[in-house]
């Protein structure tokens, strides 16, 4: 097996119902245009609040990696 080579981007989803559909956002998302995904790890959680205090967004911040394909 050859070696590899993976980078790894900071990406920031949101949901107005989870942390988890949060993360899940940010990956399918990512999905879309990277290929070759292979780890993504939560490595922030908050919330974005109305002026009030009422939780409108969770939002979860992600590093995730994908094998590098350079030439």
């Amino acid at each position: 097996m050859p070696d590899s080579v993976y980078k790894v981007i900071e990406l920031v989803g949101t949901s107005t119902d989870s942390w988890e559909k949060a993360a899940a956002n940010a990956v399918e998302q990512a999905a879309r245009s990277l290929r070759d995904l292979r780890i993504a790890e939560v490595v922030k959680l908050d919330m974005q609040l109305d002026d009030k205090g009422k939780v409108e967004a969770y939002r979860a911040k992600l590093n995730v990696s994908f094998k590098f394909e350079g030439s």
